[in-house]
């Protein structure tokens, strides 16, 4: 069967493929591995490496909890898992923040004994608020290992990497020089529905007059 459309001949077969390849084109496609923010450098490379793992049967690269880049060599996360581990031996990490008050568990300080990981413990109440109540102190001594590089590549994590990590995160941008209204964007990227006004009270308060001779000297920083 032929059928004539203007100056065109389509044969029955021709428009049978051509509906096909419509078909083909509207079905949907699994999303491809991103990250929960955007990122460059080492996390670039890790998602990289998840994809070439995925393209290529071996075994899948999966980052923790709400991970992302912060700067050159810093990055954050919520509680590692040990599904996690093979994810973070990508990032070749040197040190390791976490800003939970609990016990760390076997499995994760037995990950970090086997690969020469250095632990820095800050303990955070993560109580909802109104009760929270932020140790300014203890922030100001997490910023000094963030801001050492010899700790680098670092990660700094909480349990969900959104609260305790957004508020040193946050503090480290005032560091950089950031505005406010990009600090509490970023917070409230991470913190989405459960951003709390006293986390981000505590950034805009936040004194950075002992720490300027720390500044960091890794950093993009960014104009206010």
């Amino acid at each position: 069967m032929r059928l004539e459309m203007g100056k065109q001949t389509v044969t029955a077969s021709e428009e049978d493929e051509t509906e096909e390849e419509m078909v083909a084109a509207a079905e949907p496609r699994p999303p491809s591995y991103s990250l929960s923010y955007k990122v460059g450098g080492e996390a670039a490379a890790a998602a990289e490496a998840a994809v070439a793992a995925r393209e290529g049967g071996e075994e899948l690269f999966v980052p923790p909890l709400n991970f992302a880049m912060v700067d050159h060599g810093v990055f954050r996360s919520g509680f590692p898992d040990t599904a996690n581990f093979s994810f973070l031996e990508t990032l070749q990490l040197r040190s390791i923040l976490c800003l939970c008050p609990e016990p760390y568990p076997v499995a994760n300080t037995e990950f970090l004994r086997s690969h020469g990981i250095k632990l820095f413990q800050f303990g955070i109440d993560g109580r909802k608020e109104p009760f929270v109540n932020i140790p300014e102190d203890t922030i100001r001594e997490a910023l000094k290992v963030v801001l050492d590089v010899r700790n680098h590549p670092l990660l700094i994590h909480c349990k969900r990497g959104k609260h305790r990590t957004g508020c040193v995160v946050g503090c480290l941008r005032k560091l950089q020089r950031w505005c406010l209204s990009s600090i509490f964007d970023e917070y409230q990227r991470f913190a989405a529905a459960k951003a709390r006004v006293s986390d981000q009270r505590f950034m805009e308060l936040f004194d950075i007059s002992s720490l300027k001779h720390l500044s960091p000297s890794f950093s993009c920083s960014k104009s206010s």
